[in-house]
């Protein structure tokens, strides 16, 4: 009798907690679809205020620089904190619904999304590292363990790992997007590129002797390439981790973002980034006109050289004018910096 009286009362209780947690999951759900409308529609009138002061050219530059930073500093607010949660939330990429489904990637809470952000940066970090050993391990073996000929198994391994690394970092970079980051498109579409060159590689049939230092040329200076891209990778992210912390303290980016655009200094380090930037560029375009060269010369035939080689080309030129736009966005910042200081000397 005792025991059932205990699993009545414990119905009862599983009942209550059930009528009780049904009614406050209907409020709490009517309490957010009313903050999500108050969200998007200060989120509209941000957007709004913005384009006018953009279309108003008989405001006075003072104030207008001032309106626009106060209306910066207000959108951060309101997409790095608590809020963010409630905002539109951006669509989630093909590549995504492609491996995962209709599964909503956004998380709820703001500590949630920084950990999905430190977690890619931890990523990019490791993947740096082995960029720059991997390929310089199999040189250095093939000049003096393999006598000047690799075999294909550990290029054809290295080609797997690029195929995982990108493939990594496309559905990292997807959704810190679907959270709020500004990742730009191009490093996306760089991937997606990236990783078709990975695929299209593993197909590649690695050739040894005879003539073994002319068949595998391409592969060599690829392997040369991937050392760079290593190194460049490193100093990137050393370089976008100080300048995101300085434009957050200034409330010019959210915690989400990934630091592409302008900066207030560390010319030092823009000194060094830059030429390793536009060398490794060049390079890249240099490995891709080698590897179209080879097939036109009739060096080798396999399809595999000419789309690895004109997809190399596609994203140094990418790369080329990705870079030249944030330049640009570097000298407009410096110069508006230049003009508010002199205004603030002259009152």
């Amino acid at each position: 009798m005792e025991v059932e009286e205990e699993v009545k009362r414990i119905v009862e209780q599983v009942k209550e907690l059930h009528d009780s947690s049904t009614s406050f999951v209907s409020s709490s759900s009517d309490e957010e679809l009313s903050l999500r409308k108050r969200a998007s529609v200060v989120d509209s009138s941000i957007r709004r205020l913005h384009s006018t002061l953009a279309s108003d050219k008989h405001l006075d530059p003072k104030l207008f620089e001032k309106l626009e930073e106060d209306l910066q500093r207000a959108r951060c607010m309101l997409a790095d904190g608590d809020t963010s949660s409630f905002l539109p939330s951006k669509p989630q990429g093909r590549f995504v619904r492609m491996f995962l489904g209709p599964v909503n990637v956004r998380a709820s809470r703001k500590d949630i999304q920084l950990k999905v952000k430190e977690e890619y940066n931890s990523y990019r970090d490791r993947t740096a590292l082995l960029f720059l050993v991997f390929p310089a391990i199999l040189l250095t073996l093939r000049s003096y363990v393999w006598d000047g000929c690799l075999p294909a198994f550990p290029v054809q391994l290295y080609e797997a790992w690029l195929l995982f690394l990108y493939a990594g970092l496309v559905m990292r970079e997807n959704i810190l997007r679907a959270n709020g980051s500004d990742i730009r498109s191009w490093w996306l579409y760089h991937h997606y590129f990236a990783m078709a060159m990975a695929l299209v590689s593993l197909t590649w049939e690695i050739k040894g002797q005879p003539n073994c230092v002319q068949k595998q040329k391409g592969v060599r200076l690829f392997l040369q390439w991937a050392m760079m891209q290593g190194i460049a990778m490193l100093l990137q992210n050393r370089y976008q981790r100080q300048r995101l912390y300085t434009r957050i303290a200034l409330g010019k980016a959210k915690r989400m973002d990934v630091v592409w655009g302008e900066t207030a200094g560390v010319d030092g380090q823009l000194l060094l980034l830059f030429p390793i930037l536009f060398t490794l560029q060049g390079f890249e375009a240099y490995v891709g006109l080698q590897l179209l060269r080879t097939v036109l010369m009739g060096v080798v035939a396999e399809w595999q050289v000419l789309v690895c080689g004109i997809l190399l080309v596609v994203m140094a030129v990418g790369n080329f004018i990705n870079t030249v736009e944030t330049l640009m966005v570097k000298s407009r910042f410096k110069a508006k910096m230049k003009r508010s200081k002199s205004r603030a000397e002259l009152d």
